[in-house]
């Protein structure tokens, strides 16, 4: 989609459906990694990892208030395409404001205020011309507890298509969504059964469907693992590496094991809403640039 795509466009339709980013004197002399706590770092070497990605979305001095309170100051970062980049920190330091800053879900909150800017290939999404809805049809968004639709397996897939006027070749597209989503084996005798009888980890996977079917470029995802079981944890994490052959993923996660065994990249946000670190996964965890990120991570504080 280009930028024009993004631009107000004179929009009938709801957005409801497409609600679904220590320099070396720290180093240990003798090489080992700072972290004494077992993290290990994995995953992204499983798949193919660009050598030099694009940046996706890109954020610019970024500052986010709620009424006189601020949630994030001065936040500048490149997330690149087709990656996993994970946002880990303490409760209340602004993984998930930065989060829905992305496609303007911040919109809905009327005590919010933006300032700096966030970038989608290139495009402040924070202009004037910039129509929200036609944004979150190219930034998807899973939250972290499942909200299927009360409406079929089918349908909640179809669903965000149908607002658009695409009724071509439906069936096709639902069964790709869910194929991608690894849960077309389970579902695909019963499309016609109610979202709300699947389990928490099939509904959640049927939400990334759902999300996928409209053909984004992003995929944001506020802790969408923290409601389920390890099994379904599993599930969802292994979908994720998966995903990002195809999407730019962006995660949000308390789990700092979760982040180090799916993520290629990390951002550290601390209390006040402050970006500490932001590097290659395996570089925070390992060897941070920054004391405090090292503290976080080994427990210290958190």
């Amino acid at each position: 989609m280009t930028n024009e795509e993004l631009t107000t466009d004179g929009r009938t339709e709801s957005d409801e459906s497409t609600y679904d980013s220590a320099s070396d004197a720290n180093a240990d002399p003798d090489g080992e990694p700072l972290v004494e706590q077992s993290i290990s770092v994995e995953g992204s070497d499983e798949r193919s990892t660009p050598t030099n990605p694009e940046t996706v979305i890109e954020s610019r001095g970024l500052d986010v208030f709620y009424g006189e309170t601020q949630a994030l100051q001065d936040v500048s970062m490149e997330i690149p395409e087709k990656q996993v980049t994970a946002m880990i920190g303490p409760s209340g330091c602004g993984k998930s404001t930065f989060l829905r800053c992305i496609n303007r879900m911040n919109d809905l909150i009327d005590i919010a205020r933006v300032e700096g800017e966030l970038l989608f290939e290139g495009k402040n999404v924070y202009d004037p011309d910039v129509d929200p809805v036609a944004l979150r049809r190219r930034i998807g968004m899973v939250f972290q507890h499942p909200n299927p639709f009360p409406k079929s397996i089918y349908d909640n897939v179809a669903y965000g298509l149908r607002l658009r006027g695409h009724t071509e070749d439906l069936d096709q597209v639902v069964e790709d969504s869910l194929k991608k989503a690894a849960l077309w084996d389970e579902v695909k005798d019963q499309l016609q059964k109610s979202a709300l009888d699947l389990s928490g980890g099939q509904q959640q996977r049927l939400c990334i469907a759902r999300a996928i079917a409209v053909d984004p470029a992003v995929l944001l995802m506020d802790e969408p693992a923290s409601a389920l079981d390890p099994i379904a944890t599993s599930k969802i994490e292994d979908l994720i590496e998966e995903l990002a052959e195809e999407y730019t993923v962006v995660i949000v996660t308390h789990n700092m094991q979760q982040a180090a065994r799916i993520s290629d990249k990390t951002a550290v946000f601390l209390t006040g809403g402050e970006l500490v670190e932001f590097d290659d996964t395996e570089s925070i965890f390992e060897n941070p640039a920054n004391q405090r990120v090292e503290d976080y991570i080994t427990g210290k504080f958190g």
